[in-house]
């Protein structure tokens, strides 16, 4: 079942294994995709002698391999056959087990899993067509891995229909945590870890640890990276304070315009921002959040959930921007459940059905022109008076059939019967004329918003949330300064981005040689 140029090449990167594995794997003879399943573990288990099969047949059984290290249970599983995009979970669930994955979380990181409260059994539904399923598959399979008492089961959406429709899925990835709905859509470690504390306690055995450097730099996108790596070039001792390397990198598809790189993705140019990083003295804090900064005075300190403080004179602020919301009542509790944020993941459950598109710059009609290929029918709303897409993609939105087109059109409302959204209402911001849209989703791209909220009480934003700069990046307190998409900079571009990041870092060591931030 497996290709012959995958199995070289799992072979390759499985032949260090070291522990002695075992695939439970649970099916019944009864089911549909048996022959399909049995052939799969076969063909996976004969890349490695350190992979053996334990073959469990029963009426009830599902699909299940589960993942066993010398006898013991991991606590990681998968229902299905994890192939497409899930292929590389599987494979790094068998080489973080055995100590050989790559990005594996620090000792802090590790403490805060092993403090997460009781037991408690994860599930999460994926396709193996989304792209941003493994991401959160694979934070998920560390916490399980590291924390005894916590299990993880990935399970293959399309083959289980059933679970699906009782749930009202609508959207992958999405997580149960002990049977209720935890998170859906794309996500990280850094955020998934929060949801699960926040949702079932820690203890209260963390320990403080302070950590001092010359530079902190707050955000591992290109603006973050860029700052980084001039600043290491300096000489000075850097530290990189982040969710996730190659911040919102890591969700663009298609990169095409980063200048002498004609074609490249967010995992590859990601991928290249962490080995560029590593490649100087440059200590990558991963999976932080932020959540608390005193930034006036000479030493600043950065407070991180876990119980860790960063201190230093000089701060770049590159934590970039998320994705923008409508700040609608009930738009929290419907994301993933007739909300969404990526067409190309959550697309599929829209087959034959109505959707809105709120947004009409490129990723907008760009939206509405991929949905239109399986949607019965597209709604676009744009709130201004006019399209501000490509032309490209507005004739090609305008010559599509199926795609209607609305301007000065504002989203007002969701409404649906607390499971799936039904209803969006709207109105005209020239007539002030209000009305309803039955649809089955929405799709939400209306851009960015600067991820400043926790730096609102010591620097200058604008009405937009961006932290006021200067030409030289520099802000309203010495020794702080911010770049990237987290700015006023004009352009959220990835190579504007990394023009900023190297700007911060010559400002702050300027400033540096110059006695406006201490050396020492």
């Amino acid at each position: 079942m497996l290709d012959l140029n995958i199995i070289e090449q799992t072979k390759q990167i499985l032949a260090n294994l070291e522990a002695e594995f075992t695939l439970r794997a649970e099916y019944s003879d009864n089911d549909a995709h048996a022959t399909e399943f049995k052939q799969f573990v076969t063909d996976f288990a004969g890349v490695s002698d350190k992979i053996n099969i334990q073959w469990h047949e029963s009426s009830d059984a599902k699909l299940l391999i589960t993942i066993l290290k010398n006898n013991q249970e991991i606590g990681i599983a998968f229902r299905g056959m994890p192939e497409g995009h899930e292929y590389s979970s599987l494979l790094l669930a068998l080489l973080n087990a055995d100590g050989k994955g790559k990005n594996l979380p620090d000792p802090a990181i590790i403490a805060r899993i092993k403090n997460i409260k009781g037991t408690l059994k994860l599930k999460t539904y994926m396709s193996l067509s989304c792209t941003n399923c493994p991401d959160v598959v694979q934070a998920l399979n560390i916490i399980a891995l590291n924390n005894p008492a916590i299990t993880h089961e990935t399970i293959d959406g399309a083959l289980f229909q059933n679970e699906i429709n009782s749930l009202n899925i609508q959207g992958v990835p999405a997580v149960y945590a002990e049977g209720e709905l935890l998170h859906s859509g794309r996500g990280d470690l850094a955020q998934l870890l929060q949801k699960i504390e926040d949702r079932f306690g820690v203890e209260n055995n963390t320990e403080t640890v302070e950590h001092r450097f010359d530079v902190i730099v707050l955000g591992g996108g290109p603006a973050g990276a860029s700052a980084a790596i001039y600043s290491a070039r300096k000489g000075l001792r850097v530290a990189i304070v982040a969710e996730r390397i190659g911040g919102q990198v890591n969700d663009t598809s298609a990169i095409q315009n980063l200048i002498s790189v004609t074609e490249t993705n967010g995992t590859k140019l990601a991928a290249n921002l962490r080995e560029h990083l590593q490649a100087y003295n440059v200590q990558l804090f991963e999976h932080r959040t932020i959540t608390a900064t005193q930034l006036k005075g000479s030493q600043k300190r950065i407070t991180a959930r876990g119980g860790e403080t960063f201190i230093a004179p000089a701060v770049i602020i590159a934590t970039g921007a998320s994705w923008r919301r409508l700040n609608l009542e009930n738009e929290e509790k419907y994301i993933g459940r007739g909300v969404h944020f990526c067409p190309h993941c959550d697309g599929p459950f829209y087959k034959g059905k109505d959707v809105v598109v709120v947004g009409g710059g490129n990723s907008g009609l760009e939206a509405a022109i991929d949905l239109a290929a399986i949607c019965r029918k597209v709604t676009v709303f744009e709130f201004t008076d006019t399209f501000r897409a490509d032309e490209v993609l507005k004739n090609k939105a305008l010559q599509t059939p199926n795609i209607s087109l609305h301007t000065n059109t504002q989203t007002t409302g969701l409404i649906g019967d607390d499971q799936s959204l039904s209803l969006v209402t709207y109105r005209n911001t020239v007539t002030a004329e209000e009305d309803a849209i039955e649809v089955d989703g929405i799709f939400i791209q209306i851009g960015l918003s600067p991820n400043s909220k926790i730096f609102a009480n010591e620097l200058q934003l604008t009405q937009r949330g961006e932290i006021e700069i200067d030409a030289s990046c520099r802000t309203g307190i010495p020794g702080v300064y911010a770049a990237g998409d987290v700015s006023t900079v004009p352009y959220k571009q990835i190579v504007v981005a990394m023009g900023e990041g190297a700007k911060a870092a010559l400002s702050a060591f300027d400033d540096r040689m110059r006695g406006i931030i201490p050396s020492e």
